[in-house]
């Protein structure tokens, strides 16, 4: 099928195919793109459920390469994403699942290059929303409603006060605040919604605390 505009693809806002199967999923795409922080070289797209059935169809495929590629749902480039995917040497490697998921429109999205990985799973909940249900393999809720920052640490006494800390000091409300860890040692991530976002000065000054491994700061979709 060729789309004239994006708007054959996501049309109103609305539950159904129009938003559940294309804007959701562009959201996801994007999200996952705001976390790992550049242009990935590779993307594998895992699609369970109702995704998994109709998503050629439903352009599903087509905005989640578009939102990878860092287009929102408005942007008219989405109807050719695959082709500008393959253009900037994007490697998309879309598969299927018969696995059962807990929401019927679920998308496992890893996305690479030479030097990280970050995997993600989303399921797009209608309206266009989405919610981000696992990162790297840690449960968590990210909706892209609210600038979010993740931190990825090792599971020791004091990592929320040193946080909060820095924050604090450069006048960032926190407005959600959840955690999650492999298991008690290991290493765990922070997932911290405030109301502002935080600048590349902040996760520089939380690198370079002990145990952080790594810092991600996404502005709100």
């Amino acid at each position: 099928m060729k789309y004239r505009s994006v708007f054959d693809i996501i049309g109103p806002i609305m539950i159904g195919p129009s938003s559940s199967h294309t804007a959701g999923a562009a959201r996801i795409g994007l999200l996952a793109r705001n976390l790992f922080g550049n242009q990935p070289t590779r993307a594998d797209i895992l699609f369970y459920g109702s995704f998994a059935k109709t998503y050629k169809g439903h352009g599903t495929d087509i905005a989640i390469v578009g939102g990878i590629l860092g287009f929102n749902t408005f942007d008219k480039r989405i109807t050719e994403s695959l082709s500008i995917a393959q253009e900037q040497h994007v490697d998309i490697i879309i598969r299927t699942s018969d696995d059962i998921p807990n929401h019927p429109n679920t998308a496992r999205v890893t996305i690479s290059d030479e030097t990280k990985t970050i995997s993600v799973c989303g399921i797009s909940i209608g309206g266009g929303k989405m919610e981000i249900t696992e990162v790297d393999d840690f449960p968590v809720r990210i909706t892209g409603d609210m600038p979010t920052l993740l931190v990825w640490h090792e599971d020791r006494y004091g990592m929320v006060a040193a946080v909060s800390e820095v924050l604090a000091a450069h006048k960032i409300n926190i407005g959600y605040m959840d955690m999650a860890r492999k298991s008690r040692g290991a290493e765990a991530l922070m997932v911290i919604e405030t109301d502002q976002v935080a600048s590349e000065t902040i996760c520089q000054e939380l690198c370079v605390l002990p145990y952080i491994n790594r810092v991600s700061s996404i502005p709100a979709l």
